[in-house]
């Protein structure tokens, strides 16, 4: 499922910047390129989700999300950051792995839902691994539509 919120057009794979700003300043102009937003409107609402509280979730992994007006449906941003970027992560690590989700402003537990598959697969330590070594845009998509697919029970 997660695969599905990526178009290679919305992946960066290798981001050289210095501040967490930078990086969602970056995620904005790649969304509104992507997908025919604004990117201070963006920008704005992934700023104003940080403030809540920073969306490091531990392991060089981030996930900012926001809802953005003009989506017409769940959409991601991937980007690798050389080096890593202090992003307030729960563990004190620097972030390299960053997985944005941006919302419609109306959805509601959809959202939810979609933030919970994110960072469900990014808790993967063989995917992690594989994100960092992937050569570019294209097999960083390919690794996350695998990851994505659901598995038989």
């Amino acid at each position: 499922m997660i695969g599905d919120l990526l178009s290679s057009g919305a992946i960066a794979p290798r981001l050289t910047v210095t501040t967490k700003r930078q990086v969602l300043a970056t995620i904005s102009e790649i969304a509104a390129r992507a997908f025919k937003l604004k990117a201070p409107r963006v920008l704005d609402a992934l700023l104003e989700r940080e403030a809540l509280g920073p969306t490091g979730v531990g392991h060089g992994v981030a996930i900012p999300h926001a809802r953005v007006e003009g989506l017409d449906r769940m959409r991601g941003v991937f980007v690798r950051v050389v080096p890593p970027v202090d992003f307030g992560s729960v563990d004190d690590e620097p972030v390299d792995l960053i997985f944005a989700l941006l919302s419609p402003a109306e959805a509601g537990s959809e959202h939810l839902r979609g933030l919970a598959r994110v960072a469900r697969a990014m808790r993967s330590a063989e995917l992690r691994g594989q994100l960092r070594q992937a050569g570019g845009a294209d097999a960083i998509q390919a690794l996350l539509v695998r990851e994505s697919r659901p598995t038989a029970a």
